[in-house]
């Protein structure tokens, strides 16, 4: 315990505490802003990463169920194919009919099945479509949050040692560090694909 005073008594002597007191307060003032931008950007961060996963999920869900459709579709007119290939050759005008009513209904099945509301394999294919392009919008925030995090990281190390040297540049260099995060977190909340590079990563 006595250790932990001396080196308060000793931060105090140095002017790294109290005394200098302009100086530190004003990094302090820096590295609370930087720390409190940095707790957005991860939280922002996190909520992207989460919507990615749930995109991709239930993209991966829609399109499970497309593939399904189109294997129904495909038995459905494999079938409706085979019977009219049977009734070309059937002389019974009673069976042919029958036929060809089957036939017919396969048909009409087909058909719901590829343009039905909600469920149609057509609406399936855009609800996927669309969800996917949501994950790659919440992806693309989510490097620039990621970015911007390490930025405002960084500008805290800068201001810490700061306190440490006494050096008025590395305040002004964490500084930058936090503007080049702000408009990282910004461009991630309002135009995550206007850099390409960083939509990319």
């Amino acid at each position: 315990m006595s250790e932990i005073s001396e080196a308060i008594e000793k931060a105090k002597e140095g002017g790294l505490i109290e005394g200098g007191e302009g100086f530190n307060r004003k990094v302090a003032l820096v590295i609370a802003i930087l720390a409190l931008f940095l707790a957005l950007a991860e939280t922002l961060g996190k909520g992207a990463q989460t919507e990615v996963t749930t995109k991709n999920i239930e993209a991966s869900d829609l399109w499970g169920f497309f593939q399904a459709k189109n294997i129904r579709m495909t038995q459905i007119t494999t079938a409706a194919e085979a019977m009219a290939v049977m009734a070309a050759g059937t002389t019974d005008p009673a069976a042919k009919a029958a036929m060809q009513k089957q036939i017919d209904a396969w048909k009409k099945n087909v058909e719901r099945i590829d343009t039905e509301a909600k469920t149609g394999r057509k609406e399936i294919e855009e609800q996927a479509k669309a969800a996917e392009e949501e994950r790659d919008l919440a992806t693309a925030k989510y490097h620039h949050y990621e970015l911007s995090s390490a930025a405002f990281q960084v500008g805290i190390v800068l201001a810490s040692a700061a306190v440490i040297t006494a050096m008025a540049a590395l305040v002004w260099l964490a500084s930058l560090f936090g503007a080049v995060g702000l408009v990282l977190m910004a461009l991630g909340l309002w135009a995550p694909h206007a850099v390409p590079f960083i939509a990319a990563l």
